[in-house]
């Protein structure tokens, strides 16, 4: 068996530095300046934000470090120039694989805010060795942490979409052993495909295998097998979907683009894999009995599900206790409104989900002012359980089965979803912040 070799070889900044410089880094080369900028964008870009942010940050640093920087950015890479003086600095700069740590994001977006204050007393040298502790720092869960949110997120989930007891205690189950052997696989470093087929497969022959079993010992009737779909949605990329919608919103569409690909790759391998194993257990996506549930009833129960879910989601992208509360009640408040405009109004989904999303937008900028947590810490975690897909899931499954139109309704009302929650977020973000407004 050959030698494992990384593809994707490790900068060793430290070693484009000179470490007995004990100058400021104002007054440092322009290529160590170009270091910190150039380093600062790729550990943004590492953590899951969008190119029109980590250009932001980027250009914090160069500003404090009084040079221009210009910057490409796509999901795995960034090409940056950097000019002072008339030299220039040219580099590129790349990831191996890309994730979500929305704690990180907002730790080095504070640093961004406060480098300008810094740069004139730190050198180049002391900057790397604080970026040195941001990207070593550990997750702050453990793998069955992560297990149990995406276990209680996912039978959240059950229930907001019309699922029932049985269905709820199934995905739960399901939801919690596939994500443990997802992280299982992250530590690991085993790639995209095989993490997403393996763990998808465990989570849904979970819930089949439990069906079957209280098939045979309680006589549940088949109807309860429709819930299958819900334990696999802790999958699905509800960060680069979003982040990737406002990116082309602001023309980076390099990022946008790829961002995007990105997320359908999850969402088809995920989907096929669905379907792969459904065959197997002869189990098929249909619809969930009917709840009969007191309209206040179900209101106060559709809060309390919308909290659990988007809290837990909020966990699985690394976001502090804290930031998850708020993410939850935001949520709580903007999911319950879109589904009971949905039961109660003759507004379309898209529409409402347009308005469950514009608000969220809006509360996360208002507490962005009172407690300083960046907007897209809040928003995505917020909205993410607004994702369809359980739609996306049927479209696949339609059209695997040759059931073309089928297939395409359900693509069809899949996308305008997904462009409700993107325009929704930057409409919110057009209305509350000058910078995103404007193009410059």
């Amino acid at each position: 068996m050959s030698k494992f070799r990384k593809q994707h070889m490790t900068i060793e900044w430290h070693d484009m530095v000179d470490s007995g410089n004990c100058k400021s880094s104002v007054e440092a080369s322009l290529a160590e300046k170009a270091t910190l900028v150039g380093r600062v964008g790729l550990m943004m870009l590492s953590v899951g934000t969008g190119a029109w942010r980590v250009r932001a940050s980027m250009n914090k640093i160069a500003r404090a470090l009084n040079i221009i920087c210009n910057a490409d950015i796509g999901l795995l890479s960034i090409e940056y120039t950097c000019t002072e003086n008339g030299k220039t600095y040219t580099n590129a700069i790349s990831l191996n694989t890309t994730s979500v740590n929305t704690d990180k994001i907002n730790t080095l977006e504070h640093f961004a805010d406060g480098f300008n204050d810094k740069a004139g007393k730190y050198s180049v040298e002391h900057f790397h060795r604080i970026l040195d502790k941001i990207q070593e720092k550990p997750g702050n869960y453990k793998a069955w942490n992560l297990a149990l949110a995406s276990a209680i997120a996912c039978c959240a989930f059950t229930f907001l979409l019309g699922g029932g007891i049985i269905e709820m205690i199934c995905a739960f189950f399901g939801a919690g052993i596939g994500n443990y052997v997802r992280k299982k696989m992250l530590e690991r470093h085993i790639t995209l495909l095989a993490n997403v087929s393996v763990c998808v497969m465990t989570a849904c022959c979970t819930y089949m295998l439990l069906i079957k079993l209280a098939e045979y010992i309680f006589a549940i009737p088949m109807i309860h097998q429709a819930g299958y779909i819900c334990s696999m949605l802790f999958v699905i990329p509800g960060f680069p979907l979003i982040t990737g919608g406002i990116d082309l919103a602001k023309l980076d569409l390099r990022s946008g683009l790829e961002r995007i690909t990105y997320a359908l790759l999850i969402i088809i391998m995920a989907t096929i894999t669905g379907c792969l194993t459904s065959s197997i257990f002869n189990f098929s996506p249909s619809e969930f009995a009917e709840l009969t549930i007191n309209p206040v009833l179900h209101l106060l129960l559709r809060l309390i599900a919308s909290f659990c879910g988007v809290y837990c989601f909020s966990l699985m992208f690394n976001s502090t206790r804290k930031m998850a509360l708020v993410s939850g009640i935001i949520g709580m408040f903007v999911n319950t409104i879109r589904l009971e405009l949905i039961d109660f109004t003759k507004i379309p989904i898209s529409v409402a989900t347009f308005i469950g999303a514009l608000l969220a937008g809006l509360f996360a900028s208002a507490i962005k002012k009172k407690i300083g947590y960046p907007r897209i810490t809040l928003t995505v975690p917020s909205i993410v359980i607004m994702v369809p897909g359980m739609y996306m899931y049927k479209a696949i499954y339609f059209i695997a089965i040759n059931d073309i139109a089928t297939g395409a309704l359900w693509v069809s009302k899949a996308i305008l979803i997904i462009l409700s929650l993107q325009l929704g977020l930057i409409f919110a973000r057009i209305l509350t912040d000058n910078n995103f407004r404007k193009s410059s």
